[in-house]
């Protein structure tokens, strides 16, 4: 048996007895179980796995105890894997990632129920909340520089569309501006990986590379090397927030369920009347062989959402430089809303996010069915029913409860209009034949079933 000790790092350095024992307790408790995942997925950074089961399966040995101390906790690994090491050291930054992780599941765990935490609360508590989790990371910095650009993306991308995503990064680095991602591979590697060069170009000291993730995806998507300030949010829907609400202007590259989902989920909250004003820079952008990847998207969210939806953002196919410098050169726009409104610059208090849009959503085959997939509704309505539909399908792809739902119920059933179940169907195949839902060179199992 090999196992490490490793000391705090940051904001923990001291813990309470009743935090420590919330989590050491008791091997089956749900949030110890949480904590050893999500551990085992960050000494897996910087791995190119989209499939949970890879990172889990070998490492039953796998343990993680904390050790209590008079003056603060340590962390004990047990069986860690060694990719995590060089020459017998632990890697520095994941040393970092896993103190990450015990400070936001223990805050999230003590302070909130960590099982579907907020349920049923009102609109406002969940924004607070997610601004106290964040705060709590210590993430939101009160600088005033308003240079946090949120770039989505898919995980499996190939190496031309990887290779863009580098240089957007760059220029977008060379401009001073910082970058937040999912954390993982691909699409959310790439600009990081960019934005590190552009930066050491100008000097620039305080780069910033913020992963925000959450429990079930971790696995599937493993902080990539560059991040160097990770949070654990507790659900899709409130990292969703997060990403929103601390952005200064958003970078959408080509991707599949997961990138669709990020898309309408912004599009459905824009769409929202009392977000007319907002001042939110949006951006998709790929290399020229992406052009009709975003002719099909801009398609499918025409034909769903219509005219409106789709003068939320500009596509820009092709040029990286004009990416970065469209964002910068609005960076005045966003800070004289910001100001106008009376808002912070680090987190948009005044974008209105509805509870559809909040409230967890489980996949499950009964959830799935019963989405609400038909014209006949408002488009903000509309947009949060797709985002769930796709959001499912992303769990049935990567995340380990939705991969087993799926092994033993069979695929998901989707079905609504039959023009709408055109539009869906043509978009994921479409998906499935450019290879966006698994990472290269595996083989895709549909997840879903779309029935006209």
């Amino acid at each position: 048996m090999h196992s490490i000790q490793l000391n705090p790092l940051g904001s923990m350095s001291q813990l309470s007895q009743i935090e420590v024992d919330s989590l050491s307790n008791s091997a089956d408790g749900e949030l110890y179980q949480v904590f050893r995942n999500c551990c085992l997925a960050v000494l897996y950074s910087g791995a190119e796995i989209d499939n949970c089961e890879n990172i889990f399966e070998p490492h039953h040995d796998f343990d993680i105890k904390l050790i209590c101390r008079e003056r603060g906790v340590k962390i004990e690994l047990i069986n860690p894997p060694a990719l995590a090491f060089v020459d017998g050291k632990l890697i520095k930054g994941v040393h970092e990632h896993i103190f990450a992780v015990l400070r936001d599941l223990l805050h999230i765990g003590t302070k909130y129920t960590f099982k579907s935490p907020l349920d049923g609360i009102d609109s406002p508590y969940i924004t607070s909340s997610v601004f106290d989790m964040l705060r709590h990371a210590q993430v939101l910095k009160n600088t005033g520089e308003l240079n946090l650009v949120v770039c989505w993306g898919g995980h499996s991308i190939g190496e031309t569309e990887y290779q863009y995503t580098k240089e957007v990064g760059y220029q977008l680095g060379l401009r001073e501006l910082n970058i937040c991602t999912g954390c993982g591979p691909g699409a959310m590697k790439g600009p990081m990986k960019g934005a590190t060069i552009g930066h050491a170009k100008q000097r620039y000291k305080t780069g910033r590379y913020l992963g925000i993730t959450e429990p079930s995806i971790i696995a599937a998507e493993p902080p990539n090397a560059i991040v160097n300030e990770l949070v654990i949010m507790p659900d899709i829907e409130k990292r969703l927030e997060a990403f929103v609400r601390m952005a200064h202007a958003i970078v959408i590259f080509p991707g599949g369920a997961g990138t669709a989902e990020e898309l309408l989920y912004l599009i459905g909250i824009m769409l929202n009347q009392q977000n007319k004003e907002q001042v939110l820079p949006i951006i998709l952008t790929g290399p020229e062989q992406s052009k009709g990847y975003f002719e099909s998207l801009d398609s499918f969210i025409g034909k769903t959402l219509g005219k409106e939806a789709q003068n939320l953002y500009e596509i820009i196919v092709g040029n990286a430089a004009k990416v970065a410098s469209t964002i910068k050169q609005k960076q005045s726009l966003v800070r004289n809303y910001r100001r106008e409104k009376g808002d912070s610059f680090d987190y948009n208090w005044s974008l209105k996010i509805s509870p559809e849009f909040q409230l967890p959503f489980i996949p499950n085959h009964a959830n799935m069915s019963g989405l609400n997939l038909h014209f006949d509704q408002p488009k903000a309505e509309l947009a949060a029913s797709l985002r769930k539909a796709f959001s499912g399908i992303v769990a049935g792809n990567v995340k380990a409860e939705g991969v087993k739902l799926i092994r033993e119920n069979g695929p998901f059933i989707l079905h609504g209009d039959a023009d709408l179940m055109d539009l869906m169907d043509t978009l994921l195949e479409s998906f499935v034949k450019q290879q966006r839902m698994k990472l290269p060179g595996t083989e895709y199992q549909p997840c879903y079933k779309v029935v006209k």
